[in-house]
């Protein structure tokens, strides 16, 4: 099981204060905000990916690239890379690249992302959203796995004889989680590959979630990967603790109240009853988790978005020593518990460069 943290960059005015961040001091912040996180002894950091205001992680594998240099063990990752939007021939170099720099520490999660002004952008057409999603990974997916390609699709200029470089280290291609907050395209597209789905698990109640992940591991079993029990599952989450409850809600309200995302709209009361939001003691972070094994299943990353609305940087660094002290020790043991022998871990690039010599000496 890993445990981690995303962010998604924004740069908010803290509503205590009414001071905003320079997107300088995010960017360092996001760094700093990794480092912690291996620092505490988490797995994994993630970032987003966006192109326009408020947001500032515009070039994900840049600011991933330095942080690998200056971190040993923090798997890196993305909390969202558009497929839709970038040309897959520059992502399969760029996280071939990063991979090497990293000695393999890296996996990305691809999606459509929230910003219906980023198509044409980058000239597409959102209306082809999910047609893109599926021509783009396709493309993706056999840059990684064919030294020369031949390719021929819908969305951009045909490849003859091609050849991305540098070619994934050891041959292994970066692990790849499909996330998705709404769409059973993307589960079923993560089905056919075998690869990781990610349900966001924010915004929406359980039971929207407990749908798209049951599909998901219903076609990874039908698709011949394993049983349902051994899709590769990753959830998000999002918390805000302190010793004592009263004053994690004390303290976190204003920033809900104000948030770009929900502010101005359900109370803090009412969005901590309909969604995965916990705002609260560390046991009942510890406690309100645990129940998601009870909804989803067996699963093998769970990420917490910890870094938003405005909150400065010195509460998000506090949270994560809460987060790795506190609380992902106890998560740790408590879902180890009863793990069916059969449920695999969260895929790494040894493990998969094992599973790739194993079945090379099969064959």
């Amino acid at each position: 099981m890993q445990f981690g943290i995303f962010s998604v960059g924004d740069v908010t005015t803290d509503p205590t204060t009414g001071r905003t961040p320079t997107e300088h001091e995010r960017i360092k912040a996001m760094v700093a905000i990794a480092l912690k996180a291996e620092e505490v002894g988490l797995d994994v950091f993630a970032t987003g990916e966006h192109h326009n205001p408020p947001f500032v992680p515009s070039s994900p594998t840049t600011m991933l690239g330095y942080i690998a240099a200056r971190t040993e063990r923090l798997i890196l990752s993305t909390a969202t890379t558009l497929i839709t939007t970038n040309d897959p021939v520059k992502i399969a170099e760029d996280f071939a690249m990063l991979q090497h720099l990293a000695d393999g520490r890296v996996d990305l999660m691809l999606g459509r992302g929230n910003t219906g002004p980023v198509y044409p952008w980058f000239g597409q057409d959102i209306r082809q959203g999910i047609p893109l999603a599926v021509e783009n990974y396709a493309l993706l997916h056999q840059l990684w796995r064919e030294d020369v390609v031949d390719w021929e699709g819908r969305f951009r200029t045909p490849l003859q004889g091609f050849t991305s470089t540098p070619r994934p280290l050891d041959g292994v291609p970066p692990f790849v989680w499909h996330g998705s907050i709404r769409s059973p395209e993307i589960a079923e597209q993560a089905a056919y590959y075998g690869d990781g789905f990610f349900a966001n698990n924010i915004f929406w109640p359980k039971e929207h979630f407990i749908r798209l992940i049951n599909l998901y591991r219903q076609r990874y079993a039908h698709y011949g990967h394993g049983t349902p029990e051994q899709a590769i599952v990753g959830l998000g989450g999002q918390v805000f603790m302190r010793k004592n409850s009263q004053d994690a809600v004390r303290e976190f309200r204003p920033y809900f109240d104000n948030a770009p995302v929900y502010g101005h709209g359900p109370s803090l009361e009412e969005f901590t009853a309909e969604t995965p939001l916990t705002v609260g003691s560390p046991q009942q972070v510890i406690d309100r988790t645990l129940e998601f094994r009870e909804f989803f299943g067996d699963y093998q990353r769970q990420l917490f978005l910890m870094d938003h609305a405005g909150l400065p940087l010195k509460t998000v660094l506090e949270q994560l020593d809460i987060l790795g002290e506190e609380v992902v020790p106890v998560l740790r043991k408590e879902l180890a518990k009863d793990r069916p022998a059969g449920v695999p871990d969260a895929p790494t690039h040894a493990s998969l460069l094992e599973a790739r010599t194993s079945q090379a000496v099969e064959v």
